[in-house]
């Protein structure tokens, strides 16, 4: 059996700008860049009291909390601090999952320091980023990735939850079974249409009825419900792409489509900015109403540098999608992919496909 960590830095972008700078130390600190079409990068704890989070438009977390510092981010500074956190962790194992600049798996089954269990190290991790980084990290330990990633949320900020393995039944079947990784609005609420709400719900449905309704999600779905998760802990992979999509609630046209495609991009630009590669390729898809899907996409001469810039091209990749005027869409999707790391950016030429 597998003894696995997820480590999750504590409002990390925000939790260095107050270490580095004692007069933002308890107050309601803001990364992000101002101006009409910025969003938070990350908010400290002080911040987040007033409902302010990252991929929020700065101007409603500004609404939100009027007293908030705004700092500009620093995501060279960040990586620094980032690479201190893998440096600790290599201590423990080699076995580690990057998921972003602030967060990670561990597999720590044979541990390098001799430790006897996986708590042990976890809370030896983070004792050691608190004293050498003077920050402080979350952790969940559990039998697989899943369960891992579940239990270090369990207790942020600066907690430490272990979920042995003849525990997962208790910790598992009360939850709802919106905190299931793929459950997102639309699952959700096809999920309560089905009568479903919480994880046992969930369990007591056979497969070929979920399979039936989910289709190939719907086996991911039953093994997530018996805290099933057999994939591995992967060193150093690195991300291919990344995107967001929404589901809209009645099909739409083409053309109201552009306030969804700003907050999409927004979206994927906030999370872009914890991957220390850069993005060559920019990628829109979008969903008619008879569930055909379409993708476009474009490699600039030079990747956008602002989130202004990403929402640009998306907007330009829409006028790219021609099935008329009268045509209906359910769902778009804002990507990018081509990731390269500094210094690896080429100029090439633009490209629409």
């Amino acid at each position: 059996m597998r003894k696995i960590i997820h480590v999750d830095m504590d409002a990390f972008y925000a939790s260095v700008e107050q270490r580095d700078d004692p007069q933002l130390r308890g107050k309601p600190v803001i990364v992000a860049w101002r101006g009409n079409r910025s969003v938070v990068c990350a908010a400290s704890y002080e911040a987040r009291s007033f409902g302010v989070r990252s991929a929020m438009p700065a101007v409603r977390a500004e609404r939100l909390c009027p007293e908030a510092i705004f700092v500009a981010p620093d995501f060279t500074r960040y990586r620094a601090v980032s690479r201190g956190v893998r440096e600790i962790f290599k201590r423990h194992t080699d076995l580690i999952e990057p998921l972003s600049l602030d967060e990670a798996y561990l597999d720590v089954t044979e541990n390098k320091t001799g430790l006897s269990t996986a708590t042990l190290v976890a809370r030896r991790i983070r004792e050691q980023i608190r004293q050498e980084l003077n920050l402080t990290a979350s952790a969940g330990v559990a039998p697989n990735k899943f369960l891992a990633k579940l239990a270090s949320d369990w207790r942020k900020p600066d907690g430490l939850f272990v979920i042995q393995p003849e525990e997962v039944d208790a910790f598992l079947l009360p939850l709802p079974v919106g905190r299931l990784p793929g459950v997102g609005k639309v699952t959700g609420e096809k999920l309560g249409k089905l009568g479903i709400q919480t994880v046992r719900d969930l369990r007591h449905v056979d497969l070929p009825a979920l399979e039936h309704h989910f289709g190939r999600y719907g086996l991911r779905l039953s093994e997530l419900a018996r805290g099933i998760d057999e994939s591995e802990v992967v060193s150093d992979r690195p991300v291919q792409s990344m995107s967001v999509e929404d589901t809209f609630e009645r099909d739409v046209l083409l053309a109201e489509t552009e306030p969804m495609i700003r907050r999409l991009a927004e979206k994927v630009w906030s999370a872009s900015r914890k991957e220390p590669r850069t993005a060559r390729t920019v990628v829109l898809k979008m969903k008619t109403s008879e569930f055909k899907v379409l993708t476009r996409s474009l490699t600039p001469v030079s990747p956008p540098s602002t989130c202004e810039e990403l929402v640009d091209i998306a907007l330009r990749l829409r006028e790219r999608v021609a099935l008329g005027p009268q045509q209906r869409y359910r769902l778009v999707g804002v990507g990018l992919s081509n990731f390269r790391e500094p210094g690896q950016d080429a100029a090439q030429v633009a490209l629409f496909e």
